[in-house]
């Protein structure tokens, strides 16, 4: 077995004292060596946080003790190095940053579907399939025959959902009828939110992944998957494959971003420094701050230590990306 403990979490419920969590949680999380991030708003909890087995254990025992967050679901994996380095709980207006007033997730939210049964909804001709997550994410891996809508955070989403819903658009009405949708995301979260936004539009069809893209790799076999890539996560794993076993990325230090084999073979990448990404748009006394950072990581790892600074960066992932599953510096919604 693995040494770390990883949880995504998150629900949707009314925490009007969400503030008075947050002490109450970090206090609760530090001594046990629980390590990641807690999002609390009125509108509920989203995280991700890693640490040994008991103490995560006893987290999850602490939050449904608390009557509104009794049927709190989680996901897990584990890894034989910390994902995460730091603990953060922090009080936010949303747990998953859509922008728009007035969606409520637990009346609004479309249809779930079972990961078992995922695949037989997106062969449908008529289901409009998309991916709600950012393009980042896409590119690392997606279902085959998915939408992309190419946001940079989830906060764009609804624009481009009005985009398309224009004559000639994907979300356009066909007959006097608007088109079925499919949504999925990493973990679930930002599909509560996309699919109740879509219903206050009039879409009547809408479904969302039970569980994420998470649940689907570990639920369903390699060889009945239509999932291509894999998923991209937010901790040190980066990304993840069937059977959420650790993949193939890694992140540049630069801009958080996840980096291919093809990326670290480009001119413009420089380990713990910059990215074909980010390469041009650096300073030079970013460069040289990096380039310290990455100096004085090599000289830990020679003592064999570690070195905090490692996940820092410059965050250009937005915290909406967050999730639970799990966003970097934010949780993924996952």
């Amino acid at each position: 077995m693995s040494e770390f403990l990883t949880a995504a979490l998150y629900k949707f419920v009314d925490l009007p004292d969400f503030s008075e969590l947050r002490d109450r949680l970090f206090d609760f999380c530090q001594p046990r060596q629980i390590k990641g991030t807690l999002l609390l708003a009125h509108e509920g909890i989203n995280g991700t946080v890693a640490g040994p087995e008991d103490s995560v254990r006893q987290l999850l025992a602490l939050l449904r003790s608390d009557p509104r967050l009794a049927h709190l679901e989680h996901k897990e994996s584990w890894s034989q190095h910390e994902p995460f380095y730091r603990l953060k709980v922090k009080l936010r207006k949303e747990i998953v940053t859509l922008g728009v007033e007035g969606i409520d997730p637990n009346r609004m939210a479309g249809r779930y579907v079972k990961p078992e049964q995922w695949n037989e909804l997106i062969a449908q001709p008529e289901v409009v399939l998309i991916d709600t997550r950012n393009d980042y994410e896409f590119q690392v891996g997606t279902f085959t025959g998915a939408v992309n809508p190419q946001t940079q955070s989830f906060s764009q989403l609804p624009q481009w959902v009005e985009a398309q819903m224009q004559p000639g658009g994907l979300l356009a009405e066909k007959d006097g009828k608007k088109p079925k949708v499919a949504m999925f995301c990493t973990g679930g979260i930002r599909c509560e939110k996309s699919t109740a936004f879509m219903r206050t539009r009039g879409f009547e069809e809408v479904f969302h992944l039970e569980g994420g893209i998470l649940k689907y790799l570990e639920q369903v076999p390699q060889s009945d998957s239509t999932w291509q890539g894999e998923c991209f996560v937010f901790d040190e794993r980066v990304a993840v494959g069937h059977d959420l076993k650790p993949g193939h990325f890694e992140l540049c230090r630069s801009c958080r971003h996840p980096l291919s084999a093809q990326d670290k073979a480009s001119a413009l990448y420089e380990a713990g420094v910059s990215c074909p990404r980010c390469h041009d748009s650096l300073s030079a006394e970013q460069r040289r701050s990096f380039a310290e950072r990455q100096r004085q990581i090599a000289l830990a790892r020679a003592r064999n230590e570690r070195h905090i600074g490692v996940p820092r960066g410059r965050k250009v992932i937005p915290p909406d990306a967050a999730s639970p599953q799990a966003e970097a510096s934010e949780p993924p919604a996952t």
